[in-house]
């Protein structure tokens, strides 16, 4: 498991060697055709020794349309994240709009060419990307992790599809799933390495009551 620790003050030292990674908030990137803002991680961490970590980057963008100009000033304002103490991936979190997929290919090439050896770089999936507009089935990461939670107009087809059996159509993202405590957990084939979303500080209490929901 991997729990994701957002943008407040978190205290994970409760977790067990062993027992979950943690990927982080670490810098919010407010990006249009012009400019880019970038903010860092603003409040505390505290995990024990030895956690894998995960370093998160929110990409948000206020215009639409393409943002091709500002793909070498990102990848600028992310690069040093690959080396920070006990991080072993790097994950990018953007919604990108269809006018923009071209600009997030290049970006995630880019990233790529920086990426040190032994380290990742995922990213989070809306599920209809993973089922029937699967625009990243090529994308240059290792991991494309579906989000089923605040799905919005795409949660009854998705839930339909993978209620029926099926499966996500795009190989990347057959790894993993993201879930958020608060919501009903979508059924997918097991084995899967789960996200664990929660919209409150996560406490001990609610880190075992989402080991009991998945039975682990």
């Amino acid at each position: 498991m991997v729990l994701w620790a957002w943008e407040r003050t978190e205290d994970l030292r409760f977790l067990k060697p062993g027992e979950a990674g943690v990927a982080f908030l670490a810098r919010t990137i407010e990006v249009d055709r012009k400019a880019l803002k970038v903010r860092s991680r603003r409040n505390p961490l505290h995990v024990p020794p030895g956690t894998p970590l995960v370093a998160v980057v929110r990409v948000e963008s206020r215009r639409l349309g393409p943002l091709v100009r500002q793909s070498e000033a990102m990848v600028g304002a992310m690069r040093d994240l690959w080396h920070l103490p006990g991080v072993v991936g790097l994950q990018i979190d953007f919604d990108a709009t269809r006018s923009q997929r071209s600009f997030y290919r290049d970006l995630l090439h880019r990233l790529q060419q920086t990426k040190p050896p032994g380290m990742t770089l995922t990213i989070t999936a809306l599920g209809s990307w993973c089922l029937g507009d699967p625009w990243i089935r090529d994308l240059p990461v290792d991991e494309a992790i579906p989000m089923l939670f605040q799905m919005g107009p795409d949660s009854l087809a998705v839930k339909d599809a993978l209620a029926r059996g099926g499966d996500f159509t795009v190989k990347l993202a057959r790894s993993s799933v993201g879930y958020s405590v608060d919501e009903p957990f979508v059924p997918i084939p097991s084995g899967r390495r789960v996200y664990a979303f929660n919209p409150r500080a996560w406490t001990e209490g609610d880190f075992h009551a989402l080991k009991a929901r998945l039975g682990r």
